[in-house]
């Protein structure tokens, strides 16, 4: 029992011992990097262990602040320039007064209504301007939630996290709508009416947003698909076919993202009325004016597109395109509460106070508000009608120059596909210009480059041009590879330029002088004796298609 009892101590001092060993080696390790960081505080960044760190976990301990930052900065310079990124829709410039603005809205949680009172009023004032802006009907006392100032009623919209939740939440309202009129007239009760999935009328060139409304929400989209020849509009007069007691709603988009041409939304509210009243439906139209929606406001010749047509029930806009804010910014409006918004309205209590919320995002920061109203005080109305003049100057001295671009032999380089006309000297349509090599000279002379190689090439001078094929995985067909256009097939490609505020006069110059460069390089046909040129070969011959829609 005695040697059984010693034997045991030692095992149990012999553990103490490890254990005090441990201790003492974490101990010391801990004091070399207390002394390393110490160390690191009195260098520079390059000359510390810090700038050979990749960042793949969360470090033991902190980095000096400057470190921690350079880090970061390490990693953005290895994206392409924002203000040479012509793809994109999205604003990259801000002053410095905005972006204090920003910063402080950063800070402040528009959920916490009881909290931040002044900044939710702000944030319905911003709405409210929206909603004038689209010539929404004036609101109801009864709507009112508090506006602007006491006794005010505020227009029906809400902030969003980009279009992309705009565009859902007015999905989900209208699903709402039509569930409670189809079971209503089919006589079903709530639960039955659960399992009836309904569809949405739309263009194949709808922006990703749609896509994950098909899929999250049990929506079967129903595709109007436009021709190419008619610069991607649809014709309102496909709706009629396509309509039926189950169609929640009919999408018109100002403004689709391949080309910047606007839906005859005009249009579509005639047939949609007629429909109506022939079937017996009350179908009604969202207007998807991600990228429209602070453009034709300002736009003279522009027939009416918002709440001023009588079936027109909700607006959506990325207020961080060309609404000038920053990146995360959307707006959603409403025509009216009743049977519309107030299906996705959700009475919250939260930290002592009680709000309405109509997002999907409860958290968010203010600085997409903030931001909004400061463009909207630093530009006002007139600002922004010179604003979106400028870039429609820009876009159309552009377009003028790549329409006069010719082939050795006298023929067209580029087919314009934008929403523009030759003869059009103020056209209806986005700042954007659209084009592909023009397919019959790709013919005629056996072209060994196409809309991608322009892309990659571009890229050598750091401009990004995006290209993409004319197609897209149809989620009614199980991801069928489709056409987007009924008029072109599915190895069809094109490219965009977006003419945002920052793409000024000079700079459209060098783009156009590198696209002219590019295109003398690819004319020369030379045998390829650089590897330069055999990189453009390579993502020439590179034709995987990437058919996914960008809201971008």
């Amino acid at each position: 029992m005695a040697s059984t009892k010693d034997g045991n101590e030692k095992e149990i001092a012999q553990k103490d011992k490890d254990q005090i060993i441990k201790e003492k080696e974490l101990i010391i390790t801990r004091l070399r990097d207390d002394i390393s960081s110490l160390r690191d505080d009195q260098e520079t960044f390059y000359s510390s262990r810090d700038c050979a760190i990749e960042c793949v976990e969360i470090p033991m301990y902190g980095f000096p602040a400057s470190h921690a930052k350079e880090l970061i900065v390490q990693n953005h310079e290895l994206d392409h320039r924002p203000r040479l990124n012509t793809s994109s829709y999205v604003n990259v410039v801000s002053e410095p007064e905005e972006r204090e603005v920003a910063l402080m809205g950063m800070e402040v949680n528009l959920a916490d209504g009881s909290v931040y009172p002044a900044s939710l009023q702000l944030h319905d004032s911003v709405v409210n301007m929206i909603a004038a802006l689209w010539n929404c009907p004036k609101p109801a006392s009864k709507e009112n939630s508090g506006g602007a100032s006491a006794g005010t009623p505020n227009y029906c919209g809400a902030g969003t996290v980009g279009s992309t939740e705009a565009c859902l939440l007015a999905g989900l309202a209208h699903k709402f709508r039509w569930r409670r009129w189809y079971a209503k007239k089919h006589g079903l009760t709530k639960e039955q009416v659960m399992g009836v999935i309904p569809n949405i009328v739309i263009s194949s060139c709808y922006q990703a947003a749609w896509e994950k409304l098909f899929r999250y929400f049990d929506v079967m989209p129903r595709f109007m698909f436009p021709k190419l020849a008619n610069k991607m509009r649809i014709e309102a007069s496909q709706i009629k076919d396509l309509v039926d007691d189950k169609t929640m709603a009919v999408v018109g988009i100002l403004g689709n993202h391949y080309n910047g041409a606007y839906d005859p939304i005009w249009d579509m509210d005639k047939v949609v009325a007629e429909v109506n009243a022939e079937k017996g439906l009350q179908v009604g139209i969202h207007v998807d004016a991600a990228s429209g929606g602070f453009v034709a406001p300002f736009q003279d010749n522009v027939p009416p597109f918002d709440f001023r047509l009588e079936n027109v029930l909700s607006i959506s806009a990325s207020g961080h395109k060309f609404g000038e804010s920053v990146c995360g910014t959307g707006w959603l409006v409403f025509r009216h509460r009743e049977d519309l918004a107030e299906h996705i309205s959700v009475s919250v209590t939260y930290l002592g106070g009680v709000s309405d919320s109509i997002t999907l995002n409860f958290s968010r920061p203010a600085a997409g508000a903030y931001v909004q109203l400061y463009k909207f005080l630093r530009l006002g109305k007139f600002g922004y009608k010179r604003k979106i003049q400028r870039q429609l100057d820009v876009t159309n001295q552009f377009r003028k120059m790549a329409r006069e671009l010719k082939w050795s032999d006298g023929e067209p380089i580029f087919e314009i596909c934008d929403g523009s006309s030759p003869d059009e000297e103020h056209p209806v349509c986005l700042p954007v210009f659209a084009a592909r090599l023009n397919p019959e000279l790709r013919k005629k002379k056996h072209l060994h480059f196409n809309d991608h190689s322009l892309q990659h090439a571009m890229g050598e001078f750091h401009w990004y041009v995006g290209a993409y094929f004319l197609s897209f995985e149809d989620f009614s067909k199980d991801g069928q590879l489709t056409p987007l256009c009924s008029d072109e097939p599915v190895s069809s490609s094109m490219f965009r330029v977006v003419f945002k505020s920052n793409l000024t006069h000079v700079l459209s110059k060098d783009l156009f002088r590198r696209l002219k460069e590019v295109l003398g390089h690819f004319r020369q046909d030379e045998t390829i004796s650089t590897m330069r040129t055999v990189l453009l070969q390579a993502y020439s011959t590179a034709k995987t298609h990437q058919n996914e829609h960008t809201s971008c």
